[in-house]
């Protein structure tokens, strides 16, 4: 089992976002807990980390398997995930 911490950046992406799609991510990173690297996850190319789809959105994190620690980074819409560093 993987502790997970969100980064204050992916706490505000998180606030701005409907109910309906934070509660689909809500779900999502935590069951990154249990499988942090499930079938649909990529590791991104570039820059260190993991990226999940839910739906629209995308879900940017960092696995730390020695401390089995997951930090979410980025969880907001595609079209704008990618250009925050």
């Amino acid at each position: 089992m993987y502790t997970i911490s969100i980064s204050r950046r992916a706490q505000k992406e998180l606030s701005r976002l409907r109910h309906e799609a934070y509660e689909r991510i809500r779900d999502t990173i935590r069951s990154l807990a249990q499988n942090p690297r499930p079938p649909n996850c990529r590791k991104l190319s570039g820059r260190e980390g993991w990226r999940i789809r839910v739906g629209d959105y995308r879900v940017v994190y960092r696995i730390d398997d020695k401390e089995k620690a997951i930090a979410v980074l980025h969880a907001d819409h595609r079209r704008s995930v990618y250009r925050r560093t």
